[in-house]
């Protein structure tokens, strides 16, 4: 199910993107499904895309449980630059940082 999330995404970037982006390869691609304890994913793409997550389960309390999800992305921005933006998502939210994400 994880697989079919994340191609699907890929998939979207893909057809969303203009047509040099479209020839786009994957050049690596990891998966490691942990059961009902979590997953771990990397890929790099040949168009300077990068994305890894990992996620562990984690006890809230008697029988409340989640994911806590850890991971990073980057891209190349029409300006040439490599974007870069680290997150977690926990009981707390998704709370992404870089330096081009504005603070509130």
């Amino acid at each position: 199910m994880k697989f079919a999330v994340v191609f699907a995404a890929v998939l979207a970037v893909a057809l969303a993107a203009p047509a040099d982006e479209r020839d786009a390869q994957v050049l690596k691609f990891e998966n490691d499904n942990l059961g009902v304890d979590g997953y771990n994913f990397q890929y790099e793409t040949s168009n300077n895309i990068n994305r890894a997550e990992s996620a562990q389960l984690k006890s809230f309390g008697d029988d409340v449980a989640a994911l806590v999800v850890r991971g990073s992305y980057s891209y190349t921005g029409p300006d040439g630059v490599v974007y870069t933006v680290n997150y977690v998502a926990d009981e707390n939210g998704f709370q992404p940082e870089a330096p081009h994400i504005p603070r509130l």
